[in-house]
C-alpha cells in the first residue's frame, strides 16, 4: 500500500522516468471561447507524455520518451523541440503518417479540444522498449495509446514488463470518445486496466466521462472499487483528493492566477515524479506536483520555462517540503 509519509525507494537505474504516448501539435487559439470563432490560432508543443518527459528534465529528472509522429514538418517541429530540452529522439519514430494535432480554445477552465489523429498511435513493442524498461524507474501512458492499435498491444506488453522489473507503472486515464477506434468500448477497457496500474490521476471530467456524473467522493470510491491503489482525483480550482484505499487526503489548489489550463494535469505529473525521484514522501511529492501546475497555470500552452524545484518551494510556501 502507499503510505503518505513514506517515500517510494527506486533501484539504480539509468533512466528516471519513461514517457510513452502522443506527441503532437497543439493549436490554441488567440482569444478565449469555446465556440472555436475564434480565426487566429498558435502552434504550441503537445501531448501529454511529452509534456511530462519536457517538464520534468527541466526540474532536473532525467526523463525519456517513446512516441511516434509524421516524417513532416509538424513532426521536425516536435523533435526538434525535444532536442532543445535535451532529451534522447531516438526512441521516436518517424511514420508515413501526418502528425497528429489538437485544435484547442484557451480556457481559464477545462479546454475545449478538436482532435486530428494520425501519427501518435503507431508506436510498437522493439527491444529497444525493452532496453528501457529494464533501465527506468517510472513508466507513465495515457489513455491515447490504449485507444487504438498498435499502440494499445504496445502498452499491454509494457504494463506486463513492468511488473517484471519492479517498475512503478502510473497512468493518466484522459478518456475521450473522440479519440478511440469505433466500435471500441473504451470506457469498460479503462475499468479492466485501473487494477493493473499503481497510481493513475484522474481529473474530475476525466471520471464524469469514465463513470458519468457523480460526486468526487464517489468518484473516488468507483477507482478503488476497481483496485486502483492510490487516486488522485484533481478537482480544478476546489483542489484534490487523493486516497490510498485506507487514507483520503484533501489538497487546496496553490494557484493564484489562471491564464490557460492547457497542460496543468501534465505540470502537476511532472512535479509529483520529480519529488518522488528525489526522496520525497508520498505527501511532499504531491505537494510539489501541485505547486509546479499551479506555477503553469499563469502561462498559455502546455510547456513553460520552469523555474528550479528550490524556486517553486520558495513561491509556493513549501520550505518544509522533504
Amino acid at each position: 500500500m502507499f503510505n503518505f509519509n513514506d517515500k517510494i525507494v527506486f533501484d539504480d537505474k539509468k533512466y528516471d522516468v519513461l514517457t510513452v504516448g502522443e506527441m503532437l501539435v497543439d493549436m490554441i487559439s488567440t482569444d478565449y471561447g469555446d465556440d472555436f470563432e475564434c480565426d487566429t490560432y498558435k502552434k504550441y508543443f503537445g501531448g501529454s507524455p511529452a509534456n511530462i518527459a519536457i517538464n520534468s528534465k527541466m526540474l532536473g529528472i532525467n526523463s525519456i520518451i517513446v512516441s511516434s509522429v509524421g516524417n513532416d514538418g509538424l513532426g521536425k517541429f516536435l523533435l526538434k523541440k525535444l532536442q532543445e530540452h535535451h532529451i534522447e529522439i531516438k526512441y521516436v519514430r518517424q511514420v508515413d503518417y501526418s502528425t497528429s494535432m489538437v485544435l484547442v480554445t484557451k480556457s481559464k477552465s477545462s479546454p475545449t479540444p478538436i482532435f486530428y489523429r494520425d501519427a501518435d498511435y503507431h508506436i510498437e513493442y522493439s527491444d529497444e522498449l525493452k532496453y528501457l524498461i529494464e533501465n527506468i524507474k517510472i513508466v507513465h501512458f495515457s489513455s491515447w495509446p490504449i485507444s487504438r492499435d498498435p499502440s494499445r498491444s504496445t502498452v499491454e506488453i509494457l504494463i506486463d514488463e513492468c511488473k517484471r522489473h519492479d517498475v512503478l507503472v502510473c497512468y493518466d486515464p484522459n478518456y475521450h470518445s473522440m479519440i478511440w477506434e469505433r466500435g471500441h468500448d473504451g470506457r469498460e477497457y479503462i475499468k479492466s486496466l485501473i487494477a493493473k496500474v499503481d497510481i493513475i490521476k484522474p481529473s474530475e471530467d476525466d471520471a464524469e466521462r469514465i463513470f458519468g456524473k457523480d460526486t468526487p467522493e464517489n468518484q473516488l470510491n468507483k477507482f478503488l472499487d476497481l483496485g486502483a491503489k492510490l487516486v488522485i482525483l484533481t478537482l480544478g480550482k476546489d483542489g484534490a483528493i487523493v486516497s490510498n484505499g485506507e487514507e483520503t487526503i484533501r489538497f487546496n489548489t496553490l494557484a493564484d492566477e489562471v491564464v490557460d489550463t492547457t497542460g496543468a494535469g501534465d505540470a502537476f505529473w511532472s512535479g509529483f515524479y520529480s519529488g518522488l525521484i528525489k526522496g520525497y514522501t508520498l505527501k511532499k511529492s504531491l505537494e510539489l506536483g501541485f505547486a509546479v501546475s499551479a506555477y503553469k497555470l499563469r502561462y498559455v500552452g502546455a510547456i513553460v520555462d520552469l523555474p528550479d524545484i528550490d524556486t517553486i518551494k520558495s513561491m509556493y510556501d513549501l520550505k518544509k517540503l522533504r
